[in-house]
């Protein structure tokens, strides 16, 4: 295995060209200039004169305007920091771009300020004379119950980059200052860093190399335990002294708020994964540990692949035919998009030592979508970017079909179009293979990457961040042992007596960056639940269904989740569709199940 290189060593083909956002740094340093005096004369002529709703209308259309200048200077800097986080350059350009921003906010609060005490009728008038903002008056209104006291407002404001630097600590620890050395496994040293145990070390094949990785990479974790947790508890009490002072129950429904979701859907994506699913992945870990001939199943056995000798491997330029051929259902600009990803390096490829870990899609409005994936040359990774192209579709679509308020769909819904890329790949496979060996391999990388990704990783997450929220609320300090213990309960309940859950699972809760972002991980089960439902569609229906999806996406965030999942034919206010799901792994384990007696018979 490979020391990680520098950014500056890597193959330029296969970065990304930030060049569609600004030419160079001077470019970029140039326009925050240039949008500075335009926020300054915005505050000088709407604060304070909004009499009319004809001037309303000019005001709201003028910070439309100077929130898509800050579009591309928010990305530029962002995706320059996500390639490599030890760049001081980047981390300065960061730095700028997040002054602009924080003086934007609290330059700008007044609008919403002074709207939201307008009588109805104004408002009204306004909606009836530019539709075009009917979401955004509509926004305010919801948010009404919860404004507070413009003067409050614009301090909260001028302290955003106070409330965003837990995560932005939690990634300088992380990606910067934890080195986990090397670790020795069959007489050979191996580099460890986050990027190596999570793309290739954490599902290798050979069981010593991999359970010496874990506990290797979970005894340094361990020596940034209470940092980490230090720096989770600061996210933790601005969100609950947030969700106080605006007067919210509990910080759940303060983050839900935003979401356009209820606690039903919330409790109802946990609770029964961690009932009903539990069963369907014990069995499949009991079959990970027959076909491997393993005496005890273990925590970091969990990764690893049913069949790794049938996983092939894929090169960067390969897997561009395996994506066209599983996506073209979606249509032919469906596809000009993703060609154009490829042909006009829209996606970062590379391995380099501080890249962020994990897989992302940026969409900035006016531009176009920025993909980061670490390619390890294994099939799994064309499952990877399916599903970050499926938010590039999403908001590619999206963008161009809605103004900047309305763009952004909820979190709630935001991983139903990557996940339904997922589907759309593997049914690909699935129909092109009749080797029984690699049918399995397929199936088992729907479960193990797809389903066990977005339905057991992600779920045991909510699980756990539930837990924490309900200390939170009764206001209880949070520490690091309280953290271990409350991960380690999930997955013990999860997994129960069919895994031994080794010392430093419960550390987990480290690795994570979600739990800086509000409720997001039981989000990814609940896009799975509309993707798997959906995908069933197309298969079954054909180009009706795919329209029925294309307008779905087209729609970003006009309607809510329940709304959005209704246009795909899917009811998620029942729990028939997570429940079909369910069903839909179980089917999966048994086919696992009788394809490996296929096999071994």
């Amino acid at each position: 295995m490979e020391e990680m290189k520098s950014r500056k060593d890597v193959e330029v083909q296969y970065t990304w060209d930030l060049s569609d956002l600004f030419a160079d740094d001077g470019a970029f340093e140039q326009a925050i200039e240039e949008v500075r005096p335009k926020i300054k004369g915005f505050n000088e002529e709407y604060s304070g004169n909004l009499h009319s709703p004809t001037t309303a209308i000019e005001a709201i259309q003028e910070y439309k305007s100077i929130l898509e200048s800050l579009v591309p200077i928010g990305n530029y800097a962002n995706l320059k920091l996500s390639s490599d986080q030890g760049d001081e350059n980047a981390q300065k350009l960061d730095g700028m771009a997040s002054n602009i921003s924080t003086y934007f906010n609290s330059e700008s609060s007044f609008l919403t300020s002074e709207l939201i005490q307008k009588e109805e009728a104004f408002l009204e008038e306004v909606k009836s004379e530019a539709p075009q903002f009917l979401h955004f008056i509509d926004e305010l209104l919801k948010n009404k119950p919860y404004q507070l006291d413009p003067k409050v407002e614009k301090a909260l404001a001028s302290y955003s980059p106070v409330f965003n630097g837990p995560y932005s600590l939690y990634l300088k620890t992380k990606l910067l200052d934890i080195d986990f050395g090397t670790f020795s496994a069959n007489g050979k040293e191996y580099p460890l860093s986050y990027l190596s145990f999570e793309g290739e070390l954490e599902g290798h094949e050979d069981v010593e190399v991999r359970r010496n990785a874990f506990r290797a990479f979970s005894d340094t974790l361990s020596e940034y335990q209470h940092t980490a947790a230090g720096t989770y508890d600061l996210q933790l009490k601005q969100e609950k002294t947030t969700s106080d002072l605006r007067g919210f129950d509990s910080v759940i429904d303060y983050l839900l708020h935003e979401q356009d979701v209820d606690q039903s859907l919330y409790h109802r994506q946990i609770d029964m994964i961690m009932s009903d699913l539990a069963p369907h992945m014990r069995r499949y870990a009991k079959l990970l540990k027959r076909v491997h001939g393993l005496d005890e199943m273990k925590y970091e056995d969990l990764k690893v692949s049913l069949d790794p000798a049938s996983e092939p491997e894929i090169s960067v330029e390969d897997s561009r035919q395996y994506i066209n051929d599983a996506l073209k259902v979606m249509g032919d600009d469906y596809l000009n998009m993703v060609n154009r990803a490829y042909d006009e390096r829209w996606i970062d490829f590379v391995k380099n030592k501080g890249k962020s870990t994990g897989a992302f899609c940026a969409s900035p409005y006016g531009s176009h979508p920025f993909i980061l994936i670490s390619w390890t040359s294994l099939m799994t990774e064309v499952f990877v970017l399916a599903h970050e192209l499926g938010h590039a579709g999403h908001f590619h679509n999206a963008n161009r079909e809605q103004n900047i308020f309305d763009a952004r769909s909820s979190m709630y819904f935001v991983e139903a179009p990557s996940t339904m890329n997922e589907m759309l790949m593997a049914n690909h496979l699935l129909e092109n293979s009749e080797d029984p060996k690699f049918k399995r391999w397929v199936i088992s990388s729907i479960i193990s990457r797809t389903y066990y990704h977005n339905c057991v990783t992600h779920l045991l997450e909510a699980a756990y961040q539930r837990e924490v929220y309900k200390k939170v609320d009764a206001k209880e300090n949070i520490s690091a042992g309280d953290l271990n213990m409350l991960k380690r309960n999930v997955i013990e309940e999860f997994w129960g007596d069919d895994v031994s859950i080794t010392e430093g699972a419960e550390l987990t809760w480290m690795r994570q960056p979600h739990y800086y972002m509000g409720l997001y991980p039981y989000t990814y089960s609940a896009g799975l639940t509309i993707a798997t439902a959906m995908s069933k569609r197309v298969l079954n229906e054909g180009q009706p269904a795919v329209d029925d999806w294309l307008k779905v996406l087209k729609a970003g965030g006009t309607k809510t989740p329940v709304e959005l999942a209704k246009m795909a034919g899917v009811d998620i206010t029942t729990e028939q569709p997570l429940r079909d799901t369910i069903d839909y792994i179980g089917e999966l384990v048994d086919e696992l199940e009788q394809l490996t007696d296929q096999i071994e018979g």
